[in-house]
């Protein structure tokens, strides 16, 4: 009785009973009960607490009898959050401050329910990579003064380490292996000192092929002209004996739409505002609406050529490494494409960068031990490994904080090269600005290059670096000691679930939990903190999905651990109180099965709080979900919900058997 009277999740009205399960009214009684339980308590308990306590309430409220308790009457429409009234979920915008919205869908019965906007609107993907690099090795183009020594090195091959040829066509094979590493089932072609005619003919070709998916049109102008102020970017003649101008006009014809342009040159700058110039033509010449020029840097437009913009830009990204009449840096420790670098192989340069600035290079740091890191990209247990891993974690913080939702949404969701492109675009950002360069794009992020989380970068790349002389030094009784970043960030998340609210920001960690999601030794803990975020209200689900975790809890469903049964089952109940859309994805495959065996198990364990979670779950995929039915009907659902009956105790009027015992 007295745990029960301390929660608010469990039974109520008849329209708000469907979200008894998965949902806290918002006392401050209820929140705090729950926001004591740490990563060292009972996740039965959580789950106790988080499912068990409106009972009491109901009995006072409704004066039920033993003989009057009935299932509740499911409701798709709305949902009771902590605001008091029945109402749409709430989505948000900026930075997760909540605002009204409503949407719908129609489910297998044709009611009208609740959706959240966290899903992207399309998902696309970039199939085709087009790579034109202009390098004329050998011959310096006629409007840049080089220093000498000056910068060399292109995809980190020194040009005039080997014969011209060899070497360029060394250069592109590295550059197409680098864009592989972020996306390898793309089609690529490499057009090395190409023609006007050659680049027409690839560019038609690619969008041909790609149909309605994104074409990626890559060019290093590092050894041809600055680009002009009419939009012109330069290739050459057969004879290579002249620059022969090409307008980025004729390139978006070309290559339509969607797509996305990396110019790597410079003053790239002017490069993008003619582009945005002739896209803004194209499109005011398609719609009828009088050509009006906009002659001034992106960000600067007036509101009402700003929407223009918008629509004329729209399924198009730009990327470029400087502005308007900037020069590249120089620096010879630097290499020639740092901008293509910080973009495809940013671990290599983020280390190199903060080697030259460490105070570890007094103590026996170097560029060639940085050459050297042990381990894979993709083994999140080696050196290197989980250096990519904090960097992606960090990158993708800090576009969520900064970023308003939509953007965030399109840019690092939407698409996985254009995300990896992205969150690398940020680091670029923070290095060439150190180097009177700022790179562009469109969309146009806010500045990033002083965020807090890349102090959170230099201490997690300091403490990793401090080991690679060790690790290299060939002593077997060396090994590598994980860094303690992650640890510190759940802690920090773990001490905003003790403070935060809906109505303060919300809390910066999210997607770096979602990354610790990743891992087994840190993901009860990880879960179990998203347990509580999840609990504050239907805000909280709407942020966590909006984050990016849908698809983890989802995969997560495959797992064989009994420690995480609980809690993702809790996890799922808050998922499919919000949005009951997502039923659909546990009928794709087989993961709606992970809920019937929870129910079907003998665990002592298992709280009947927690099997009653799981029944809410199974009775929404049944609701009005023809599919749902026959998958759950196949798996023998209903002979699993008449033993649950035979099991429980009976007569009971109060207590989690009958909470159980009404889902079932």
């Amino acid at each position: 009785s007295r745990r029960r009277g301390r929660m608010e999740a469990g039974l109520g009205t008849s329209a708000d009973r469907p979200r008894a399960m998965a949902t806290s009214l918002g006392k401050e009684e209820a929140h705090e009960g729950f926001g004591r339980t740490g990563p060292g308590s009972g996740i039965a308990d959580v789950l106790s607490k988080a499912t068990s306590g409106q009972q009491q309430q109901y009995e006072h409220d409704n004066e039920v009898s033993e003989f009057s308790v009935r299932p509740p009457v499911f409701n798709t429409e709305f949902h009771v959050d902590e605001r008091g009234m029945d109402a749409p979920a709430s989505s948000t915008s900026g930075r997760g401050e909540p605002t009204s919205t409503s949407s719908s869908f129609t489910t297998g019965g044709g009611r009208l329910g609740l959706v959240s906007k966290w899903r992207p609107k399309e998902r696309l993907k970039t199939t085709a990579v087009a790579l034109v690099v202009c390098l004329n090795i050998g011959v310096d183009p006629p409007d840049i003064v080089k220093p000498s020594p000056c910068a060399r090195l292109e995809c980190w091959i020194d040009p005039f380490s080997m014969q011209s040829q060899k070497a360029l066509e060394a250069i592109g094979k590295s550059l197409q292996a680098q864009y592989e590493r972020w996306q390898p089932r793309a089609k690529y072609k490499v057009s090395l000192d190409p023609t006007l005619e050659d680049v027409r003919k690839l560019c038609v070709s690619y969008r041909r092929n790609a149909k309605n998916e994104r074409v990626l049109f890559h060019y290093n102008g590092h050894g041809v002209p600055k680009p002009t102020v009419n939009g012109e970017i330069w290739v050459f003649n057969k004879s290579y004996t002249q620059y022969i101008p090409l307008s980025v006009y004729d390139l978006q014809a070309w290559l339509g739409k969607p797509s996305i342009y990396v110019f790597d040159c410079c003053n790239a700058g002017m490069l993008m505002n003619a582009f945005q110039n002739f896209a803004m033509q194209r499109y005011q010449e398609s719609e009828g609406i009088p050509i009006t020029s906009m002659n001034q840097a992106p960000g600067g437009q007036t509101p009402s050529q700003s929407a223009l913009l918008q629509q004329a830009m729209n399924d198009m990204i730009l990327l470029g490494a400087c502005g308007v009449k900037e020069i590249l840096p120089q620096n010879a420790a630097l290499p020639a494409d740092l901008f293509t670098s910080c973009l495809t192989t940013p671990i290599k340069v983020a280390l190199r960068w903060f080697c030259d600035r460490s105070l570890l290079k007094h103590e026996g740091l170097n560029l060639d031990m940085i050459d050297r890191v042990p381990g894979k990209q993709t083994d999140r247990k080696t050196l290197l490994g989980e250096l990519n891993w904090i960097f992606t974690a960090i990158t993708d913080t800090i576009a969520w904080n900064i970023l308003p939702r939509p953007l965030f949404q399109k840019l690092f969701r939407q698409d996985l090269l254009v995300a990896s492109l992205f969150r690398n675009f940020l680091l670029a950002e923070r290095i060439m600005r150190a180097f009177g360069c700022m790179p562009l794009s469109y969309p146009t992020l806010p500045p990033t290059h002083q965020h807090p989380m890349w102090h959170a970068w230099d201490l997690a790349a300091e403490t990793c670096l401090a080991q690679l002389p060790g690790l290299l030094s060939g002593d077997p009784s060396i090994e590598y000691v994980p860094s303690a970043f992650f640890t510190e960030q759940l802690t920090a998340f773990e001490v905003w679930l003790e403070h935060g609210s809906r109505h303060k920001p919300p809390p910066e960690q999210l997607p770096i939990v979602l990354q610790v999601l990743l891992s087994q030794s840190h993901r009860l803990r990880a879960l179990v903190l998203l347990g509580r975020f999840l609990d504050m209200g239907t805000w909280a689900v709407e942020l966590a999905l909006s984050v990016g975790i849908f698809p983890y809890v989802l995969k997560l469903l495959q797992t064989t651990a009994n420690e995480l049964r609980q809690i993702l089952v809790f996890i799922w109940t808050k998922i499919l109180a919000l949005d009951q859309s997502c039923k659909n994805d546990l009928t794709k495959d087989t993961s709606f099965l992970y809920f019937i065996k929870f129910l079907e198990s003998s665990d002592a364990s298992s709280p009947p709080e927690s099997k009653a979670g799981a029944a809410f779950i199974l009775s929404v995929i049944c609701h009005d979900h023809p599919k749902g039915q026959k998958v759950c009907a196949s798996a023998q659902l209903m002979d699993v919900c008449l033993s649950a009956l035979h099991s429980s105790p009976s007569n009971l009027v109060s207590g989690s058997s009958t909470l159980l015992a009404q889902w079932l």
